[in-house]
């Protein structure tokens, strides 16, 4: 599709790359992973389906990440909230369906707390969640750490691991982690007051679907689906996949229309 240039939205002193088109409600709202950016696959194909029924389609770059000011090593899940927040409530109206990918499930079920919190809850209409890694920081992520790993968080501030998504390697601050323990959500029951629907692979190297169904049992108030991808990877990113994610973002529209 004919991609326009990104606007711009200043939060937090930081100019936030947003690809917003407009039609009608329930619009979908497209909440990137770690490192990765709205020009992904998945968001891309999400695009193309909403345009060609004139739905409404919101993405943007977390601050560090593709088109968006920043430094990337200064991002958390709380300034990485604030920007989705911003973003949702400056160009979006009506329910929409958050359509979260790894990070990005952690970032959207973050959203419908605050939402709900201010009394905007009825803003979202679903959620589509993808390979989710909410809390991955302490979950998955600090089991891991060896004393090497543990000596330069404290000693320098940040670790790098190898990526297998990309020639750079990862970077990981202990403000990540400090922060990741301000917005944990698997401490307790979520309430999302609205469908919920799942859709994790079973040969994720990165997010083990035993998290996925850790994250069901804290979500016991609202109607769950969790759909298995015996053969699916951590993207999601074959034709099989990309057809499976349009059959439920339609559904999920179709529900809150």
């Amino acid at each position: 599709m004919n991609q326009s240039p990104a606007t711009r939205l200043e939060v937090g002193g930081n100019a936030i790359a947003v690809r917003h088109q407009p039609g009608s409600p329930p619009g979908l709202v497209w909440l990137g992973g770690y490192r990765s950016d709205m020009m992904g696959t998945k968001a891309v194909a999400l695009a193309e389906w909403a345009a060609a029924r004139g739905r409404a389609m919101t993405r943007h770059d977390y601050s560090g990440h593709g088109e968006s000011g920043g430094a990337f090593t200064d991002g958390t899940i709380s300034r990485w909230l604030e920007e989705s927040l911003a973003v949702f409530r400056h160009f979006t109206e009506g329910p929409q369906i958050l359509v979260g990918s790894s990070m990005g499930a952690w970032i959207a079920l973050r959203m419908v707390q605050e939402l709900n919190r201010a009394g905007e809850g009825d803003r979202v209409g679903g959620l589509l969640l993808l390979a989710p890694a909410p809390d991955f920081t302490k979950e998955l992520m600090e089991p891991e750490l060896t004393d090497a790993h543990r000596h330069d968080l404290e000693r320098q501030g940040f670790i790098e691991e190898p990526s297998e998504y990309s020639d750079e390697p990862n970077i990981y601050t202990k403000k990540l982690f400090d922060d990741g323990r301000r917005n944990l959500v698997l401490e307790g029951i979520i309430d999302t007051h609205c469908p919920v629907h799942i859709i994790q692979g079973m040969a994720d190297p990165d997010v083990p679907y035993a998290h996925a169904m850790r994250l069901v049992e804290h979500l016991p108030a609202d109607d769950v689906t969790l759909s298995l991808v015996r053969d699916g990877d951590h993207r999601l990113s074959r034709p099989q996949d990309i057809e499976m994610i349009l059959r439920v973002a339609e559904a999920l529209v179709e529900r809150a229309a």
